[in-house]
């Protein structure tokens, strides 16, 4: 059986049960449906399918199966399934402000399990995010990217941009000095 890629990242808060989540991508594109296996217990988590991930190529059998690091609620976890990917949000059971330290129970690292750097959000910047930025296909979905890029609105970069037709007055000139004759 291959393994396929498992991107994940979370979020932590000791109230708010909707910001006490684990993000899980499993990027597999063109899953047989009919062959989907996902079974989620409290405490571990199994993947099994049937994909062709290139086109044309040869269907071949992907899973993974491991211990999660803390316990979850499978009743609260949501996952959905599209051509490019299977994406799961696992809701945490015990309310805590840190971040779990990994995915997994044993600290073995396993070579097809990675951060998903596109969600991650590190534990004191997590009061800023949004789970509604992310769309379950593992992407954006329409935020403000201006916000990302600094907070400023187009209005207000424009107004802050240098303009190079405005003469400010100032004699004082960042450019070289002109070129002697030799």
């Amino acid at each position: 059986m291959l393994h396929p890629e498992v991107l994940w990242a979370q979020r932590s808060s000791p109230s708010d049960d909707a910001k006490n989540i684990i993000y899980l991508t499993v990027n597999l594109p063109d899953i047989d449906e009919s062959s989907l296996k996902y079974e989620l217990t409290p405490t571990s988590i199994k993947f099994e399918a049937d994909a062709t991930p290139e086109r044309g190529g040869e269907t071949k059998h992907y899973g993974f199966s491991f211990d999660l690091y803390d316990d979850i609620i499978p009743e609260l976890c949501e996952h959905r399934l599209n051509t490019r990917l299977f994406a799961a949000v696992l809701r945490k059971k015990n309310k805590k402000l840190e971040y779990w330290p990994r995915l997994t129970k044993e600290g073995l690292k396993m070579p097809f399990i990675k951060t998903d750097f596109d969600k991650w959000v590190d534990e004191d910047e997590q009061d800023g995010a949004s789970r509604d930025c992310f769309d379950m296909d593992g992407g954006l979905d329409d935020s403000d990217f201006s916000k990302m890029l600094g907070g400023e609105t187009d209005a207000a970069a424009a107004a802050s941009a240098p303009n190079p037709e405005v003469e400010d007055g100032s004699d004082d000139d960042d450019s070289p000095p002109p070129l002697e004759d030799a």
